[in-house]
C-alpha cells in the first residue's frame, strides 16, 4: 500500500488526507444520527405525562434539552407552556433550525471531499501524461520502462480519487436523506406536543 502511495506521486498526500478524513466523518455521523439519540422512543408520551402530573420542573427542562435532539425541541416548547400557542411554536421553530444545524455538521464537508478527490485525481492523471511526454521528448518512445512511471502516476492517482469520492458521495447523499426523515419526525412529535398542550390550557381557561 505505501510503495502504491508513493507511485502515485505528490497528489497522494491530499487524497489520503481526504479519506482519512472523509471516513472519520461518515463514523461520526452514524454514531450521531442513530435514531435512539436524536428521537428517543416514547420520549413525547414521557414528557407529556409529567405535564399532566404537574411533576414538569426546571430540572427535568434542562434535562430534557440536554438529552437529544428532539428533546431541545420539545423543551422549547416546554418553557413557553403557559404563553399562546403562536409564541410556542416560534420557540420551537427556532430552536429546530438549531437542532437541524447540529445535525448536518461535517456533511458540507464531506460533499466538499467528494467533489474535490476526483479532480485530484485528474490533476495527477494529467501530471502523469506531462511526465510521460517529457520522457518521449527526451528519450523518444522506445524505452517503455521511462514511460511506465507517468502511466502509472496517472492511473493510481484517477484510482486512489474516485476511490475516495465514490464512498463520500454515497455517505453525503445518505446522510442529506437521513437527516430530512428525522427532521420531519421531530416535526410530528413537536406537533403533537404543542397540540396536546394547546388543548390543555383550553381546557383550563
Amino acid at each position: 500500500m505505501v510503495e502504491i502511495v508513493k507511485a502515485g506521486g505528490l497528489l497522494m498526500a491530499p487524497i489520503v488526507l481526504c479519506a482519512i478524513l472523509a471516513l472519520g466523518i461518515i463514523l461520526e455521523r452514524y454514531w450521531t444520527l442513530q435514531q435512539k439519540r436524536v428521537i428517543p422512543e416514547d420520549l413525547t408520551s414521557k414528557v407529556w405525562g409529567w405535564v399532566k402530573r404537574d411533576q414538569l420542573d426546571q430540572k427535568q427542562i434542562q434535562s430534557l434539552h440536554q438529552g437529544s435532539a428532539l428533546g431541545q425541541i420539545l423543551a422549547a416548547g416546554l418553557i413557553n407552556r403557559d404563553r399562546e400557542r403562536a409564541v410556542m411554536k416560534d420557540s420551537i421553530e427556532d430552536t429546530g433550525r438549531h437542532v437541524v444545524h447540529e445535525l448536518e455538521r461535517y456533511l458540507e464537508t464531506l460533499g466538499t471531499i467528494a467533489a474535490v478527490t476526483p479532480l485530484l485525481g485528474l490533476l495527477g492523471t494529467v501530471l502523469g501524461m506531462v511526465q510521460v511526454f517529457t520522457e518521449i521528448t527526451t528519450q523518444g518512445a522506445g524505452n517503455p520502462a521511462a514511460l511506465a512511471g507517468g502511466i502509472s502516476k496517472a492511473l493510481i492517482t484517477t484510482a486512489a480519487g474516485l476511490s475516495v469520492a465514490i464512498p463520500a458521495l454515497v455517505g453525503y447523499r445518505y446522510y442529506r436523506t437521513r437527516i430530512d426523515t428525522l427532521v420531519v419526525d421531530m416535526e410530528k412529535e413537536a406537533i403533537k406536543l404543542v397540540e396536546a398542550l394547546h388543548r390543555r390550557q383550553e381546557k383550563s381557561n
